[in-house]
């Protein structure tokens, strides 16, 4: 495995903060760690994190949102796993 240069880092974390901030403005609550389906407005950003990204990177930077998405629910006094229950009675 090569190291990506500056120049790929730079439109990797590019490409990862427009498919995350097309998440926020369509699905905030998105999780792309759960099996979700990419929202429709924001495949095609997907698809370019995808490319642009080593795969380990995007494995990476989906499991830290949805860890960034669990520590904020935590901080407001939120209960994220009760939460999921609650969810998935309905």
């Amino acid at each position: 495995m090569s190291f990506l240069n500056k120049e790929e880092r730079t439109k990797c974390w590019g490409a990862r903060d427009d498919y995350w901030k097309c998440l926020s403005e369509n699905a905030p609550q998105h999780s792309s760690t759960s099996g979700e389906k990419v929202p429709d407005a924001c495949k095609k950003l997907r698809k370019l994190f995808e490319t642009s990204c080593p795969g380990t990177w995007v494995k990476h930077f989906d499991r830290k949102r949805t860890y960034e998405q669990f520590k904020q629910k935590m901080e407001q006094g939120v209960d994220p796993l009760e939460e999921h229950t609650k969810e998935s009675k309905k």
